[in-house]
């Protein structure tokens, strides 16, 4: 299947999922009254609300290529990741705001009914198969969108486990449990948000990709026996792909066939690694000398 069907059907499947547990815990709080549960369904109406966009936003960029966008529309998805961490931060917003207030009142009230501690047991199970379902296809995908949404399932199942200890607590006797938990849960939540900004910001200004992503890049160049070295090399994110220019280092007394022949066979062995979209070879003739040492270079590739 296409990275564009995977991404949708992804995108459909989560925002699916999403509308049947908001209509479960409302059916659920309007028959026990339970606080617990009541948080449970407003979290997963944001979701769904959050999800629509998610949907949205992976279909603007799974289109193809078209006169104004050339290379495609991948550079929407970051922006995806960002709205999915405003939602987050807000979930852990209103998750703190509600525990401190029922904290400071000392008005908790949690229910002891087997109805809604199934709700709750039910919906950490579920986002937890939605969170390995949707990492492991984010990841196989490099749609930092995807990536995203799993840890915002995360938050959820932590969100869910904190409901269940505040029943459990009740049961026991300590209702005060429920917003103890939640306030620690809170925490957690604002974290994963920052973490999806933090990611996705890189995204965004063109950082480098991680070191052993370069260092496959720089040996892909040189596995060519033609090739003598490598200088200037650069590979930098372009939303969530990365486009990569080096230039290589070849002896003078080529053809312009051969060293065009090489700079194509560079061009299509470094292009294999899925994370990289566009790369740019320039070929330099060792008579002209613009061969040269590269500091960088020659850390990635050990050749010091």
């Amino acid at each position: 299947m296409s990275r564009r069907a995977t991404l949708r059907r992804v995108g459909l499947l989560v925002l699916g999922v999403n509308v049947v547990l908001a209509l479960l815990k409302g059916g659920v709080w309007l028959t026990t009254g339970s606080l617990a549960v009541q948080s449970e369904a407003v979290n997963s109406v944001a979701d769904t609300a959050y999800s629509l966009v998610v949907v949205a936003g992976l279909y603007l960029t799974t289109r193809p290529p078209d006169f104004e966008h050339p290379h495609g529309h991948e550079r929407i998805e970051p922006f995806v990741s960002l709205f999915v961490a405003a939602g987050i931060f807000a979930a852990g917003g209103v998750v703190l705001w509600q525990a401190a207030s029922a904290l400071l009142s000392g008005d908790v009230t949690v229910t002891r009914g087997p109805t809604a501690v199934g709700v709750l047991a039910l919906t950490a199970l579920v986002k937890y198969a939605l969170y390995r379902y949707c990492l492991r296809t984010g990841r196989e995908s490099n749609s930092p969108a995807l990536v995203a949404t799993a840890k915002d399932n995360r938050n959820d199942i932590l969100t869910a486990g904190a409901a269940l200890v505040g029943v459990a607590g009740a049961t026991a006797g300590y209702p005060m449990a429920d917003p103890l938990a939640a306030i620690v849960v809170s925490v957690g939540i604002v974290y994963t948000g920052i973490e999806v900004v933090r990611d996705n910001v890189a995204y965004l200004v063109g950082a480098a990709p991680p070191e052993d992503l370069r260092r496959e890049i720089l040996e892909r160049a040189l596995d060519h026996p033609q090739v003598q070295g490598a200088h200037d090399v650069i590979a930098h994110y372009v939303g969530p792909e990365i486009d990569v220019s080096l230039h290589i280092e070849v002896e003078g007394d080529l053809t312009l066939r051969q060293a065009h022949d090489i700079e194509t066979a560079v061009i299509h062995t470094v292009q294999e690694l899925p994370e990289v979209d566009d790369v740019f070879v320039h070929v330099d003739p060792k008579e002209l000398g613009e061969w040269k040492d590269d500091d960088e270079v020659e850390r990635l590739a050990d050749l010091e």
